[in-house]
């Protein structure tokens, strides 16, 4: 069914408004110290959840490109983001999670043909900036596995956005099966890495199974579905121009349920950052082959709670 422009974009907004709740409740709700635990409950149960609703597996060449997919944007991208924000100062992560506007702009231009304007990098550039007046609180050394792993996170996430609309689906097949297919995907590959570095599953109590729940069902099934939607009716550009949502949906929720206050020069880093994500969906539009039109069209082809921190710097944690 066909959507308006401003709805598709409200809509594909609500998946990093909800990653922006997800490091509070991994350390109010969830056991401490099992990130890579806590990544396997989010994403496999999830996939799992959606294989079952949509009841369509991949075929031939499908296989290799969801395991890819799978790979990028949830089995590599999840324990590379816990390990980089749990190694670097304050809210760097999130910073360097806050560029991944600029890594699909040059993705893209690879290899879709979107070619990046002035105002693209521009935009980039000042969403970056207002993300990092928002969670950046002391300066400390920058950890020599830290950084690179900051990094290859949101290379890793930009890549996966930008494939997952060069590959688009195959024929007859909704967004909702290829979310699974990389939930699973990327599940199955963090689960032996989860049982050799942290050992057999904690003993969870009521409290840890609803977050688990809602992270599993909310924060992933619903969330990552509203995203790959998204990347198939807009430029990949557009949609990772959304992602600044996450801290600042973090900051805020710091604010109203933690009670952790709000700094005038957070409060310019929010407006600046939202300014960005509001200019970054009027960028690319009609230029170059990987524009395409918003609807009617078919395209191409957690943190584990140990250390208390503040929301916003872990808001990174998709």
């Amino acid at each position: 069914m066909a959507v308006s422009r401003p709805a598709l974009i409200a809509l594909t907004a609500l998946a990093p408004v909800s990653w922006g709740t997800t490091y509070a409740v991994t350390t109010e709700f969830l056991p401490a110290d099992r990130p890579l635990f806590t990544g396997l409950m989010r994403a496999l149960p999830a996939g799992l959840l959606l294989l079952a609703l949509a009841r369509t597996l991949p075929r031939g060449i499908w296989w290799a490109k969801a395991a890819v997919l799978g790979a990028l944007n949830i089995g590599a991208f999840f324990p590379l983001l816990f390990l980089s924000a749990y190694r670097l100062p304050g809210g760097m992560a999130a910073v360097v999670g806050s560029a991944g506007p600029l890594f699909v702009a040059a993705l893209a231009a690879l290899l879709l043909g979107q070619r990046p304007t002035r105002r693209t990098l521009l935009t980039g550039a000042v969403a970056a900036f207002g993300v990092s007046l928002v969670v950046l609180r002391a300066a400390g050394a920058l950890d020599a596995l830290g950084l690179p792993a900051a990094l290859a996170a949101t290379l890793s996430m930009s890549a996966g956005t930008v494939l997952t609309q060069r590959w688009g689906r195959p024929a007859g097949v909704g967004p909702l099966a290829l979310t699974g297919w990389q939930l699973t995907a990327g599940g199955l590959l963090i689960a032996p890495l989860a049982f050799l570095v942290e050992g057999a599953p904690p003993a969870l109590d009521g409290r840890a199974a609803g977050g688990y729940l809602y992270l599993a069902l909310a924060n992933t099934a619903v969330a990552y579905w509203l995203w790959f939607r998204g990347i198939g009716r807009m430029t990949a550009t557009q949609v990772t121009f959304l992602g600044p949502l996450s801290p600042l949906t973090a900051a805020v929720v710091g604010w109203a349920a933690l009670g952790q206050a709000l700094t005038p020069v957070q409060l310019v880093g929010m407006a600046l950052a939202l300014g960005a994500t509001v200019a970054g969906q009027f960028t690319g539009r009609g230029g170059g082959p990987g524009a395409r039109a918003v609807a009617g069209t078919k395209p191409r082809g957690a943190p584990a709670g140990g250390e208390r921190r503040d929301v916003a710097a872990g808001a990174v944690r998709r």
